[in-house]
């Protein structure tokens, strides 16, 4: 990765994502404009191969650095502009040659298409062996039922990667991947939901009934999907604690100034023990947590394996953003509470950090695992 893309994704969240992330967050409108912007940078798709279009940053330690940078302008918008990646990332796992070639050239095009991922159900969030949704082979392809909840993108996306079962009550042995488009019979996009934080990059529910997917559209053989799901998971959990890093390190900053300005008791508070101590802890949690990140990445860069660090990086990283966020907001006190303060963002922002993609639970029963092999 060059100086230069770090520099660009570090004057995009400056000058683009800070600027404007109060009043997406107020209105909880799709940032389109944004993404377009970003796109129009390449950062919509740095991370893709360059036979597709994209910038072919191929090491997770150099996204990682990027999407710090982003995030610390806004996390939500940060999702929405890196949509892309973690779509192509199931399709990158399995997906023949000419997949990749039907789904990966939009993505790093000058309006990229809305995409999602699919997991999640009202009955399958961390254990995504247990999903339910069905995929019964039928002449010419698969017939899937079932519904997902809690889906980035989901209301507005033109294709989704859906994660299925084609042996319903084997769990992990079952589970498929296929793509999904707008428009197929018996796919429905359903109703966005509220959110406390991350409001402008939108969740919601997809729908399947007798919806028919042409064979060419499974990607992998029929069971490959739960280890080519964890194979993503594993990178997104730290990519994941990179937004996390990026939340947290804003959040400190704003504080720290506050902090040096605001005056009590003839003086600044930053002098009062309870304050400093506190935020000298915040600070101790992020570079833990960043170190941790980056060790997970550079494995990952090396070929070793890393499911046990991407867990300890994402629990460490998106704990270590909520104690950031929550120092800010006490450091502030009242001007912090109030709506037109960032802290307060930062704070709802952070918390999602520590549920989705697995949460802070199961990232210790990861870590807890690696201690008691079988």
């Amino acid at each position: 990765m060059t100086d230069e893309l770090l520099a660009t994704a570090r004057r995009f969240a400056a000058e683009e994502l800070r600027p404007v992330a109060l009043a997406y967050d107020e209105s909880e409108e799709f940032p389109r404009a944004e993404l377009l912007k970003a796109a129009k940078l390449g950062l919509t798709c740095f991370d893709l191969p360059r036979e597709y279009g994209g910038g072919g940053v191929e090491s997770l330690l150099d996204a990682c650095r990027v999407m710090e940078e982003l995030a610390w302008g806004d996390s939500p918008i940060t999702w929405v502009i890196l949509q892309g990646g973690f779509f192509a990332g199931p399709i990158l796992a399995l997906g023949s040659d000419e997949q990749k070639q039907r789904w990966l050239p939009p993505l790093c095009s000058a309006e990229p298409p809305d995409c999602a991922v699919a997991i999640t159900e009202p009955g399958a969030g961390s254990d995504a062996a247990a999903i339910e949704t069905e995929a019964r082979r039928v002449d010419g392809g698969y017939v899937l039922d079932g519904d997902k909840k809690f889906i980035g993108n989901a209301h507005i996306a033109e294709c989704a990667v859906v994660f299925a079962t084609t042996a319903p009550g084997s769990r992990s042995k079952g589970i498929t991947a296929f793509v999904v488009e707008h428009g197929d019979e018996g796919f429905r996009r359903g109703a966005r939901l509220p959110k406390m934080g991350s409001r402008c990059f939108p969740a919601g529910e997809l729908h399947f009934e007798e919806c028919f997917v042409p064979e060419d559209r499974r990607l992998g053989d029929e069971g490959e999907g739960f280890s080519g799901l964890m194979r993503v998971f594993d990178r997104a959990r730290v990519q994941l604690a990179a937004n996390s890093l990026g939340i947290g390190r804003a959040a400190l900053e704003h504080a720290v100034d506050h902090a040096k300005e605001r005056q009590a008791f003839g003086k600044p508070i930053h002098e009062f023990q309870a304050v400093s101590f506190r935020l000298a802890d915040a600070k101790l949690k992020l570079e833990q947590a960043r170190l941790l990140t980056h060790h997970a990445a550079q494995l990952a860069d090396h070929g070793q394996p890393f499911a046990t660090e991407a867990a300890m990086a994402k629990l460490a990283a998106s704990e270590a953003a909520w104690f950031a966020t929550w120092s800010a907001v006490q450091t502030l006190g009242g001007a912090g509470y109030v709506r037109d303060s960032p802290v307060q963002k930062w704070l709802r922002d952070a918390k999602l950090d520590e549920i989705w993609d697995g949460t802070s639970d199961i990232m210790r029963l990861i870590v807890a695992r690696s201690l008691f092999p079988k």
